[in-house]
């Protein structure tokens, strides 16, 4: 065969595999992988609406919950350490890519795996960082990665990098879920947590960029601003990690800050995701939205304006816990299929984003 057949050859190759990835198909399979969603069962069966959502969208992920936000008192995905293995594990074997299977288990108050359910009891972070001892902490956080390894859960969002530096915080210093004030401890003790999870092929996502430590508010609940507040000592712990080539996914938060973005709170941000984020810190991993059901978003923006400015703004993967609501997944994929193809999502950041997936999964899980 000539050179000149070859190429030929090569060209319509070409063209067929161009036209096989911007089938719709596979373009919405492409937008299930930047998903991570919340579901109600504590087990799931091939009837399960979350089992039909993973094997349709090759969904990036799913988080677990112990309890319903809204009523304590009723378990949702988690009630022991058996059933729970048996739930991962179900999950896993949906599709042959690996699943990210996600919680927030940072220690103290906020842990999904409680003692009450036959887990370990993990300390906070205000604790380890007063302790001030790196053999303690050490030992705490191989215990919790070890936990969560057994359990089939491969991605923790933690460790919590934000600065305890506006003591009427309350979803961060009032919860301890600082390390402390100093950017140099909180680093020390958060590459601590990285590091019993890297070990363990459990992925770290620091939380929450570019800062909540300085906030009055909770973006639970509404809207919150910390342009009076913040200060750019809040960026350092980032900085810091990155520089040291440890850090696997950073959470965005929900925060307003006038002197970053005049108009957008962070997660839905173009200029503190790809302008801070990526181009000043050289952050080279995936970043993944808070849940975007949480007031301060859900309440100012519709969905389809939500995800279209968090995709541009530079976001990978979009967290929905639906826990604050209940999110649909077909119609949460149709919104963001129908703004590529109208031209307001641009399609490259659906194929960056489905590269450092790709990458994160294949190199840490």
């Amino acid at each position: 065969m000539s050179l000149k057949s070859k190429i030929f050859i090569l060209f319509l190759l070409s063209i067929f595999l161009e036209a096989k990835e911007l089938s719709e198909e596979n373009i919405k399979k492409m937008i299930g992988r930047m998903l991570v969603v919340g579901f109600n069962e504590e087990t799931i069966t091939k009837k399960s609406k979350i089992y039909s959502d993973i094997k349709k969208y090759s969904l990036g992920g799913v988080i677990l919950f112990d309890k319903y936000y809204t009523d304590r008192s009723r378990t949702k995905n988690i009630r022991s350490p058996k059933q729970l293995k048996e739930l991962t594990s179900s999950l896993q074997k949906i599709n042959k890519e690996k699943l990210i299977i996600s919680i927030d288990q940072e220690g103290g108050r906020v842990a999904r795996l409680k003692e009450a359910y036959g887990f370990g009891v993990t300390e906070s972070a205000k604790n380890i960082g007063e302790q001030n001892d790196v053999k303690f902490a050490k030992n705490i956080y191989a215990n919790l990665a070890d936990e969560l390894s057994d359990s089939g859960i491969n991605c923790d969002f933690a460790p919590v990098v934000d600065l305890a530096v506006n003591e009427n915080n309350r979803v961060i210093f009032g919860l301890e879920r600082s390390y402390g004030k100093s950017p140099k401890k909180v680093v020390k003790f958060a590459d601590i947590f990285i590091y019993e999870l890297k070990k363990r092929n459990v992925l770290s996502v620091l939380k929450h960029f570019p800062g909540h430590g300085s906030s009055l508010g909770d973006s639970h609940k509404g809207f919150v601003d910390v342009t009076q507040t913040w200060s750019d000592i809040e960026l350092e712990p980032y900085s810091l990690l990155i520089a040291k080539n440890r850090v696997d996914m950073i959470m965005t938060a929900h925060v307003f800050n006038r002197k970053l973005d005049e108009k957008y709170p962070a997660t839905l941000s173009y200029k503190v995701n790809t302008k801070i984020l990526r181009e000043k810190l050289g952050f080279k991993g995936v970043i993944i939205s808070d849940d975007l059901q949480m007031k301060a978003i859900s309440k100012h923006y519709s969905l389809k304006e939500t995800v279209t400015l968090a995709i541009n703004a530079g976001v990978n993967m979009l967290l929905f816990g639906n826990q604050l609501g209940n999110q649909n997944v077909d119609e949460l994929v149709d919104i963001i299929y129908t703004q590529i193809k109208n031209k307001k999502i641009d399609f490259s950041k659906i194929e960056e984003s489905n590269n450092l997936i790709t990458s994160l999964k294949k190199n840490e899980l």
